[in-house]
This record gives structure tokens, C-alpha cells and sequence, in this order.
């Protein structure tokens, strides 16, 4: 028999009026503010399914936006995202879209331009009770749930590198939860997605960083 917990049941402590469309769009957007270390100069947000439809009457716009502002699901300042992301420079546009299939209904994906003009892209949905997935990154299809401390790091594909990396995580303690590796073409540029149980210190990671195979690692905690 399967467990739950209250939060699966009741959902999270949030502003809005549904769990799938705001307390998971926050979510999503607060990843998407992980991803980018900043708040973007510009970001474009296309509503895919379910968000496409119904996204003004139930505030997914404020709260996609929210998050990305790096508010949390209970952050009263959700209803006026509009202002505040205005007052923070931010040029933000929302755009209803046909993603195509097998993309979830309520998918939401952050087209970000940074302050050196580098442009990211987030791809992610709302699964219900306030919990998301995180499915594309860049382009690359990946596998976030964002319920435990995730490294995710970008490198080379090339025997060794996941034991490189592994070895430096042992070698301070940290405990893998669950690790995918992601790869569009043998010998090019690989994803790799590690769960842990701990926080990752920052020394850590710029040990992990400093590794040749390595070109970029992210660190997002629980969000």
C-alpha cells in the first residue's frame, strides 16, 4: 500500500487557487531562476495545454513570474509579480503555444536572455500537488523533480568522467540519492543529474568544476 503525506493530500501552504497552476508554476519558475543565476534581463514564457487555456484566470502568469523573482509558494507578493517584475527591469511576454505531443498539459518553457546575452531555456510541467518536473534543459532532455539537493553538471562524454565525478562527492561525504546521465550523441556533450542527500558544498562543486571533462556544473537546492 502506498504513503502519503499530508502535503500529497491537502497540498502546499500557497497564494492562488490551485496547487497544479500556481503553487507548481511558482516552482517551476523558481528553477528557472536556478538555472539562469540571475534574474534574466528578458525572458519569454510559452504556455503549453492546460496553462495555454487557463493561465489569467488562474494567476499561472503571476506565479511563473514569482518565481522567477525568487518568490516562494507562499509569498503574498505573488499577486502583484507584474509590478515587481517591472520595478526589477525585467521585460517578461506570455505567449499560448502548441508545444506538440508528449508534452504535459500544464508545461510551461522559459526562453531567458542573461545579462551577457546568453540565452537558456527551461522546459518543465506541473504534475499536481504543487510538485513539478523539470524536462528539458537547453534542449536536452532531462529528469528533474527538484525534491532533494541536484547537481547538474555538463560535460564531456568520455570514459571516466561519471567516476571522476562520484569520486569527489565520496571523497566529502555526500550521498548520491539517484543519478541519471543524459546524451543526445555518443562522444559529445553529456547531461548528468545527481540527487543527493546533503547539500553540496561549494567547494565541492568548484572541485567538481575544476575537472578537464567538466564545462559547467549548477547546484539547485530543494525547491
Amino acid at each position: 500500500m502506498s504513503e502519503y503525506s499530508c502535503f500529497d493530500i491537502i497540498g502546499p501552504v500557497m497564494v492562488g487557487p490551485s496547487s497544479s497552476h500556481t503553487a507548481g508554476a511558482v516552482r517551476l519558475g523558481r528553477f528557472a531562476r536556478a538555472i539562469a543565476k540571475e534574474l534574466p534581463q528578458k525572458v519569454e514564457i510559452l504556455l503549453h495545454g492546460s496553462f495555454a487555456k487557463t493561465y489569467k484566470g488562474h494567476g499561472t502568469d503571476l506565479a511563473l513570474l514569482g518565481g522567477l523573482l525568487g518568490m516562494d509558494t507562499d509569498d503574498v507578493r505573488i499577486r502583484d509579480s507584474f509590478r515587481h517584475a517591472e520595478e526589477a527591469g525585467l521585460i517578461y511576454t506570455f505567449t499560448a503555444t502548441d508545444l506538440g505531443e508528449g508534452y504535459h498539459a500544464n508545461t510551461a518553457k522559459f526562453v531567458m536572455t542573461l545579462s551577457d546575452g546568453t540565452v537558456k531555456e527551461v522546459v518543465g510541467c506541473s504534475i499536481g500537488g504543487g510538485k513539478v518536473l523539470i524536462t528539458e534543459l537547453d534542449g536536452f532532455p532531462v529528469e528533474i523533480s527538484g525534491a532533494y539537493p541536484t547537481i547538474i553538471d555538463t560535460h564531456m562524454d568520455q570514459p571516466g568522467v561519471i567516476h571522476m565525478i562520484t569520486g569527489v562527492l565520496v571523497d566529502y561525504g555526500i550521498n548520491i540519492a539517484g543519478m541519471k546521465v543524459f546524451r543526445q550523441e555518443k562522444n559529445t556533450v553529456a547531461y548528468m543529474i545527481i540527487e543527493t542527500d546533503q547539500c553540496v558544498p561549494s567547494y565541492a562543486l568548484e572541485e567538481i568544476r575544476a575537472l578537464q571533462p567538466v564545462l559547467d556544473v549548477k547546484f539547485v537546492k530543494p525547491f
